[in-house]
């Protein structure tokens, strides 16, 4: 049985772990490997080579580290199909799919290739009378990542590209479910010449993320999962004076207007509600019908659902897989049987999926609901499944009203062909992701990634321009080369003259 461990300092290592989880194909149902679940020992192995290596890594000028950068880049490019089947195989998701996620994670390491751009800061020359003022960001130190099981590749690439260029060192501790892709990550890092100990990974589970987040050595905590874990990693962060930005839960909405090619938005609800069997934190969960926009929709939604192929991520005529482990397929069906139970309508049933040859795989079908009301737990709670949930509203009003008051914010879809309800959703919805006839609106590697209201703790958002912001920190220096110096001293506070 291959057993998966860590990369600490430039090579794999078993660490001090005595405990490990399974690894399972979720297509076959078959345990694959077992993955090491490190202890608060192997924690403390990691911080430690990432603080050695932060002096020499951070004195290394942003354009020679923008140049490893590449390099592994390059390398990425050149493995991603390798790196795309080994999500397939842990995760489940169509390897067409996988690929995407390589793809937008390649992204971000393009984005940190600019750095020395992006580190440049500001001057003031002759702020006050022979004194000129600049800004410069300089890194934290060692920082953390710890990531979940939806994107093994992608999401750890919004934190470690940015953080890593801007001169800071990096553990990260991603899912147990689907270890290998970061162990992939860090051999191409190592093999594009980046030193020792300024990339590791240290698997494992709660014992490893609460032994980062009480290490007085970590400087900052990046997260993305379940917004219970958020708000608890926020404030423990908090409290031990991290810097922190956890990305928690969604439920996202797209708003169906009347006038909307139906056709169209029933492709793209499909594609955003069952695509990676809806484990995406960008999922599109509910679906707003507005008016006589209902009616028409629901028939070709429901085709749509029943016709979904379901099989293995590895077979080219998949468009969905299976969900990631036994454990979450049976709380998706708990949720599709509390649906039923408050009263929803049950248009299409996916509890009971099974694809030949694989019976023992973790599969489930599609479920959609209809006369969904926001007083339901499949219409309240994220599910984090193939289910999509619709609900009816007269008019733009009431569509805008029931997405404002949702607890969630990540991101929100509107189908339209009126500019004007385009121009007031964008501006008046409450979400930090919108699309105006786009499902699924994550933003480029140069913008940046993240939610409001209970989908962000923290106040920066993902990559882009705030990911850099987030792993530096500002300083700011006067300086004065007088002419001749000055007799007496000056108690005032300084101003410009």
């Amino acid at each position: 049985m291959k057993v998966i461990g860590n990369h600490i300092g430039g090579r794999t290592a078993a660490g001090s772990a005595t405990r490990s989880q399974d690894v399972f194909d979720p297509a076959t149902g078959a345990v694959q490997a077992k993955v090491l679940l490190s202890n608060e020992a192997d924690v403390r192995a990691a911080v430690a080579c990432a603080r050695a290596a932060f002096p020499a890594w951070a004195e290394v000028p942003p354009v020679r580290r923008a140049r490893l950068m590449n390099r592994f880049l390059a390398l990425l490019n050149q493995h991603k199909d390798a790196v795309a089947r080994a999500i397939t195989l842990e995760h489940g998701k169509v390897l067409s799919d996988a690929r995407g996620e390589v793809e937008r994670g390649i992204e971000v390491v393009e984005f940190a290739c600019g750095i020395p751009q992006l580190l440049k800061g500001d001057y003031t020359e002759q702020a006050s009378t022979g004194i000129d003022n600049w800004t410069l960001r300089q890194p934290l130190g060692v920082v953390a990542g710890i990531t979940p099981f939806n994107f093994p590749l992608m999401v750890p690439a919004w934190m470690y590209p940015v953080a890593i260029a801007a001169g800071n060192t990096f553990v990260l501790k991603p899912s147990p479910i689907d270890p290998s892709p970061s162990l992939m990550v860090a051999e191409l890092m190592r093999e594009a010449g980046f030193p020792d100990g300024v990339f590791n990974v240290v698997q494992g589970d709660k014992e490893a993320v609460d032994a980062l987040l009480h290490h007085p050595d970590v400087q900052a905590v990046s997260f993305v999962g379940s917004t219970a874990i958020a708000n608890a990693i926020y404030e423990t962060g908090a409290r031990h004076g991290k810097r922190v930005q956890a990305l928690g839960g969604a439920k996202n909405h797209m708003v169906v207007m009347p006038d909307a090619d139906l056709e169209k938005a029933a492709d793209a609800l499909v594609g955003a509600a069952y695509g990676s069997a809806g484990e995406r934190c960008m999922a599109i969960s509910v679906a707003v019908l507005v008016g006589a926009a209902a009616e028409r929709i629901m028939p070709l939604l429901a085709m749509r659902v029943r016709a979904l192929r379901i099989g293995s991520g590895l077979d080219p005529a998949s468009e969905m897989g299976p969900i990631v482990s036994a454990p979450a397929r049976e709380r998706i069906r708990g949720y599709v049987d509390a649906g039923v139970a408050e009263g929803a309508a049950l248009v299409v049933d996916g509890r009971r999926c099974t694809v030949k040859g694989t019976e023992r795989g973790f599969f489930l079908g599609g479920s959609l609901f209809d006369q969904v009301t926001p007083a339901m737990r499949i219409y309240r709670e994220e599910i984090f499944g193939p289910v999509l949930c619709c609900v009816r509203v007269p008019g733009f009003e009431e569509a805008l009203q029931l997405v404002n008051a949702h607890q969630y914010a990540n991101g929100v879809a509107c189908f339209t062909q009126d500019g004007h309800v385009a121009r007031e959703f964008g501006r008046r919805v409450q979400a930090g992701m919108v699309g105006i006839n786009v499902p699924i609106p994550v933003p480029m590697a140069w913008h940046g990634f993240g939610g409001w209201k209970k989908s962000l703790f923290g106040d920066m958002h993902a990559y882009g321009e705030e990911g850099v912001r987030f792993y530096t920190r500002q300083k700011s220096i006067m300086q004065r080369w007088p002419a001749s110096t000055a007799a007496g001293s000056d108690f005032s506070m300084p101003v410009a003259q």
